[in-house]
């Protein structure tokens, strides 16, 4: 099966804050350092996933192996990147960390093989945008342990220590087959609980040494979109309001004035969010549209609307993707301050019925 082509630039967030997009600042790349779990009894969450995980490990350390390679796949934030972290505490062995579009060329990819020890962990983040060539070259280094590489006109076999792969993505249908197939487990990771989220903002609050109300921990887990990382940034935005015009301590009613004016409301959505219901609804009246046309509306990317937006608006029934293209539930028309219309009620529900939806279809 050839690998699909996915050469689209690193995307921004739709009409969101630097602190809640992918260009992160230092600030917030040393706090999610230093709030990220590094073992198993201190990862909240995604249960199924971690029992499996830790099935895994505790076989590969009774036989001194390597672990099996495994991917984890799933929405921005909800933890790939600490579970390679833990996987790799828990095994006791090294972690070297890469992400797909950095590795440019086989040449890359050899240098981390070269430099690999024993059991070691490699993890590869956004794995879906290796190129061709680099991902071929990884089947025989993670089936064999060996790494083909060109020298001059002759074709050499570097042999690789036994490690362990583990990929992370967001979109699986960019992975070909023959990839997918030598992962020993796939693993999907699901949107948090309310209840988790909150559990999560205490613990962060505590290693930030920041006092917080149990309401007001809930209020924040409530409103952060079911991912961790939304948490730990809304955490740190209200602990400013309280640092600065309270006397320190997030109580429920700091909680939600500090949200409010970051644009966060009830319901956990933000400017974003609603920019892009509100095109949805008023310019292409509930839709079906396809999506290259909603991105074009909005002047952003199609995969800021697909990774970034879609898969909680989805998950909280906002919109549907259909056969025909996105179309706006009533959730959405509630949202912008619209009834909705009996004829977009039913070309909605005319459309859900015709098999889309699934977050894995591209349209």
């Amino acid at each position: 099966m050839a690998r699909k082509k996915h050469d689209e630039e690193p995307v921004r967030p739709l009409g969101a804050a630097e602190v809640y997009g992918r260009g992160r600042t230092l600030e917030d790349r040393d706090l999610d350092r230093a709030l990220r779990p590094r073992t198993f009894d201190e990862y909240i969450g995604q249960k199924a996933v971690i029992d499996r995980v830790k099935i895994m490990v505790a076989a590969a350390k009774k036989r001194r192996d390597a672990m099996d390679h495994v991917l984890f796949f799933g929405p921005p934030g909800l933890g790939k990147t600490t579970l390679a972290h833990v996987i790799a505490h828990e095994l006791g062995v090294g972690l070297r960390a890469a992400s797909g579009p950095a590795i440019e060329h086989k040449g890359v990819l050899a240098s981390h093989f070269v430099s690999i020890g024993e059991r070691d962990v490699l993890f590869i983040d956004e794995i879906h945008r290796l190129p061709a060539v680099v991902e071929e070259s990884l089947y025989p280094a993670m089936e064999d342990y060996r790494f083909d590489i060109a020298m001059g006109d002759t074709m050499n076999s570097i042999p690789v220590a036994p490690f362990t792969l583990v990929g992370a993505t967001t979109r699986t249908g960019l992975l070909g087959a023959p990839l997918l197939d030598r992962f020993g487990q796939v693993l999907r990771l699901e949107f948090y609980g309310a209840h988790e989220l909150a559990a999560i903002v205490r613990r962060s609050a505590g290693l930030l040494g920041v006092p917080i109300d149990d309401d007001a921990a809930h209020e924040i887990g409530r409103r952060s979109r079911g991912t961790p990382r939304w948490a730990n940034r809304l955490l740190r935005r209200v602990r400013d309001y309280a640092e600065v015009e309270g006397n320190g301590r997030v109580t429920l009613k700091v909680a939600q004035g500090a949200l409010a004016r970051e644009g966060v409301d009830g319901d956990g959505l933000q400017d974003g969010d609603r920019a892009l219901l509100r095109a949805l609804v008023e310019k292409f009246d509930g839709g079906p549209v396809g999506v290259e046309a909603l991105a074009a509306a909005l002047a952003e990317e199609r995969d800021t609307l697909e990774d970034y937006y879609e898969p909680y608006l989805i998950q909280e029934g906002y919109l549907a993707r259909t056969p025909r293209g996105r179309a706006a539930l009533r959730r959405a028309w509630e949202a912008v301050g619209r009834p909705m219309p009996a004829k977009a009620a039913a070309a909605a529900g005319a459309s859900a019925g015709g098999g889309g939806g699934g977050q894995g279809e591209l349209f």
